[in-house]
């Protein structure tokens, strides 16, 4: 078996150019595969990792991946606002330990702005239960004083070149029409988050104090016609909130979860829904699921076609090997060891290729990791191939194995004769 490897090897360097073309062909298709297997698996995990350490999400009576979507992901808006007394009585259920009200709406620059506590720089986790980190300056401290400072997401300092005491203007809505910017109440940065490679990088944090103050002189979505509260006027106001978008809700304990999911449908303020975010996400990603199916089924053709020419190449190969087949039938190699000696080829051929993949994959992960996290704010992780990865470089392999013996089989079948005596 050896020395057939031995011959197999041999015979493939001869022809080395036309099957390095090949193996680049294998080579692309296993990167493809293991490529958008590792992008799967960090997204999912990059999406289960949004928010952690937070039990319930509550806000107005919709669905509950709607609700995950604006109150995590900042995508859509809120059918509904619900009442900031209704956080606050939730906040008295047995089994509440905090609550931190959200409050979303307004943009700056194409970023979503979030009105919240101070808290929430205390109790939001992502990732494996990471709390939030400053890079620099400080967060926002919801005084009086304080009113107009801004706490900006690493995406959003990045993109925009940011630093701190840099004075921001924030819109109403998505920010499509001048006429809605709050530019008499401009907002002053305090602080730059370090990226956590979710939602967070890309949001302006700001006070539900600084909130209600950009909104005095609003009604309806509109500015009211001949009324104008200055910045300072605003900041002595009364800016207790009335309305927020969603709160997050952490318990005292686990047990807890579905005995206060109960008491916010039943709440008898207004018809609320508390949703888990786990199962939230998980509803979500077999939303977006078709796509990763389709990206899967792409990068499988791909290796088919990679397969079928390695199919073509060595029975195109054949013609002109048939005298060299023919000598080693005469020195008694038998047509058994025909097929095998190019299945071991076709086999080498393919593990060349699935390597090299592997290989350009991983390169590719290490290299262009950080940038994929900062431009997308997708961590890509390397470590070591699991069980999927594995199947899929097996799956190639086998593949190729079966492929080349096509070309065996036709091999195996041609007798001495024919091959020391070609036909011209």
């Amino acid at each position: 078996m050896t020395a057939l490897l031995h011959l197999a090897a041999r015979s493939a360097w001869n022809r080395r150019f036309v099957l390095s073309l090949v193996v680049l062909s294998i080579a692309l298709s296993t990167f493809l595969l293991l490529g958008i297997e590792r992008l799967r698996q960090d997204l999912r995990a990059n999406f289960a990792q949004a928010v952690s350490g937070t039990d319930l999400i509550v806000g107005a009576r919709t669905g509950p991946v709607q609700l995950l979507l604006y109150a995590v992901f900042r995508i859509g808006n809120a059918t509904n606002n619900i009442r900031y007394t209704s956080a606050e009585a939730i906040g008295q259920l047995r089994g509440v330990a905090w609550v931190v009200p959200l409050s979303l709406g307004d943009s700056h620059r194409g970023f979503a702005v979030l009105g919240t506590t101070p808290a929430y720089f205390e109790r939001f986790r992502f990732g494996a239960k990471q709390p939030l980190a400053l890079a620099q300056g400080k967060p926002f401290d919801g005084t009086a004083a304080g009113v107009y400072d801004a706490v900006v997401g690493a995406e959003v300092a990045r993109r925009l070149g940011y630093g701190l005491g840099q004075r921001i203007v924030l819109s109403h809505g998505d920010g499509a029409m001048a006429a809605n910017d709050h530019a008499d109440k401009p907002f002053t940065v305090v602080g730059i988050l370090a990226p956590t490679g979710t939602p967070v990088d890309r949001t302006v944090h700001i006070s539900l104090q600084g909130i209600e103050a950009i909104h005095l002189d609003w009604a309806a979505g509109v500015p009211l016609p001949g009324q104008s509260t200055t910045a300072e006027q605003a900041a002595q106001a009364d800016l207790t909130p009335r309305s927020i978008t969603a709160a997050l809700v952490g318990l005292k304990t686990r047990s807890a979860v579905f005995a206060v999911q109960r008491d916010v449908a039943a709440f008898r303020g207004e018809p609320l829904l508390a949703i888990l975010p786990g199962v939230a996400l998980d509803e979500l990603w077999d939303v977006v699921g078709l796509g990763e199916r389709g990206l899967q089924a792409m990068s499988a053709l791909v290796a088919a076609v990679s397969l079928a020419g390695l199919v073509a190449v060595i029975l195109a190969g054949l013609n002109e090997r048939r005298r060299e087949l023919a000598i080693l039938r005469a020195v008694g190699a038998g047509p058994r060891q025909m097929l095998a000696l190019l299945a071991a080829e076709g086999l080498l051929v393919t593990a060349g290729g699935v390597l090299l993949g592997a290989l350009a994959c991983w390169a590719a992960v290490l290299l262009a990791g950080p940038w994929v996290q900062a431009r997308f704010g997708i961590g890509l992780q390397l470590v070591t191939p699991g069980a999927a990865e594995w199947q899929l470089m097996a799956a190639v392999l086998a593949g190729g194995l079966l492929a080349s013996l096509v070309p065996g089989w036709r091999a195996y079948r041609l007798s001495l004769a024919d091959g020391l005596s070609p036909r011209i």
